[in-house]
């Protein structure tokens, strides 16, 4: 969870308990479980939401596949590499008259 080790959550509770305190303490630990309990019910809360909003739809999305963990550009980049690509239409421009000699190129003073 977030990288840390064991180790680093011990050490991280020995230095609550020098920071603030045995009296302390139980009071930030109890307001700390307070917030991860509203977090959990807050989260189901929505999920539930989406669930009634989505309906059916809910169980044929495909949650693992939209997990940002699974972001690998390399992936990304080497199948578009990989994949064939339809032969592209020219681009059809209109045909180019050139101004005859002396002219001057029309101006307009309000397109800059």
């Amino acid at each position: 969870m977030f990288g840390l080790s064991s180790e680093k959550f011990l050490i991280l509770g020995l230095l609550a308990v020098f920071i603030l305190g045995p009296e302390r303490l139980p009071t930030y630990a109890k307001s700390l479980a307070n917030l991860v309990k509203n977090l959990r019910k807050m989260s189901d809360r929505a999920k539930t939401q989406l669930k009634d909003e989505l309906g059916d739809e809910y169980e044929e999305v495909d949650w693992r596949k939209l997990d940002p963990r699974q972001y690998d550009p390399r992936r990304i980049i080497r199948e578009a590499l990989l994949e064939e690509l339809s032969p592209i239409e020219p681009a059809r421009r209109p045909a180019q008259t050139r101004l005859p000699k002396g002219e001057k190129a029309p101006f307009d003073s309000e397109s800059t």
